[in-house]
C-alpha cells in the first residue's frame, strides 16, 4: 500500500528542513498543496530541497513547476479540469463519487478518492462516502491499487482502508498535527509518527 503525504496548506518556517527529513526517511510521494498560494512561494519552498527528491513531488497548481524542476507529475482536484494543453507527462486525480471511479482511472495515474474518513470542506455537495458503498464499491473492484484513500486518513483507520482494498492513502492533518508550526521547532513528533504511518502500510 502505498503512502502519500500531502503538506500543510500553508508555508512555514521549518517546512523545508522537514519535508527533507521525511524524504531521507523513506517518503517517496508528497504531494504540494499550496490553495491560493502564489506561485512564487512553491518555487521558494522547492529551490530548499535537495534536487535528487524533485522526482517524488506531485504539485496540485502551477503546473509550469513540473517542468521547470523535473517533478514526478501534476495532480488536478477539479472534476470539470482536464489536463493542461499539451502535456505529456504523469498525472493524478481527485474524485468524490464512487460512480465516476470507473472513467477516471482509465486515464490517470492514480485517483484520490475524497470524503473516506472525514469531509475535508464545508462544500454542501461534498459527503461522507458510507462504508457500505465503499464496501460495494470494493466487491466491484472499483476501488483497487490505483485508488487511494482520502480525507481524515490517520493511523487508526489505515488498516480499514486497507481491508477495503485501496492502493494507498493520503495522509495530511494526522501527520502535521504532530507539530505546532507556530511554536515549535522540534519535529521528532512528526517524524516518530511519519515511522509509524510507513509501518501500517507495508
Amino acid at each position: 500500500m502505498k503512502l502519500v503525504i500531502m503538506t500543510q496548506p500553508t508555508f512555514f518556517v521549518e517546512e523545508d528542513k522537514i519535508l527533507t527529513t521525511l524524504f531521507d526517511e523513506g517518503m517517496d510521494n508528497l504531494h504540494l498543496f499550496k490553495p491560493g498560494a502564489s506561485p512564487m512561494y512553491s518555487e521558494r519552498l522547492l529551490s530548499l530541497l535537495p534536487e535528487t527528491f524533485y522526482n517524488k513531488i506531485t504539485v496540485h497548481d502551477h503546473y509550469y513547476l513540473k517542468n521547470e524542476y523535473g517533478l514526478a507529475g501534476i495532480h488536478i482536484d477539479d472534476k470539470e479540469k482536464t489536463t493542461p494543453k499539451d502535456y505529456k507527462g504523469k498525472f493524478s486525480r481527485t474524485c468524490t463519487c464512487v460512480n465516476d471511479l470507473n472513467d477516471m482511472k482509465k486515464k490517470a495515474e492514480y485517483i484520490f478518492l475524497y470524503n473516506i474518513f472525514d469531509v475535508q470542506d464545508e462544500n454542501a455537495t461534498n459527503r461522507l462516502i458510507a462504508h457500505n458503498e465503499l464496501e460495494t464499491a470494493a466487491k466491484k473492484g472499483l476501488i483497487d491499487k490505483h485508488v487511494y484513500a482520502f480525507g481524515g486518513v490517520s493511523l487508526e483507520n489505515i488498516k480499514t482502508a486497507k481491508e477495503l482494498g485501496f492502493g494507498g492513502v493520503v495522509v495530511c492533518e494526522d501527520l502535521w498535527n504532530k507539530f505546532d508550526i507556530h511554536n515549535e521547532l522540534d519535529f521528532k513528533d512528526l517524524i516518530n509518527h511519519f515511522e509509524k504511518l510507513k509501518k501500517a502500510v507495508s
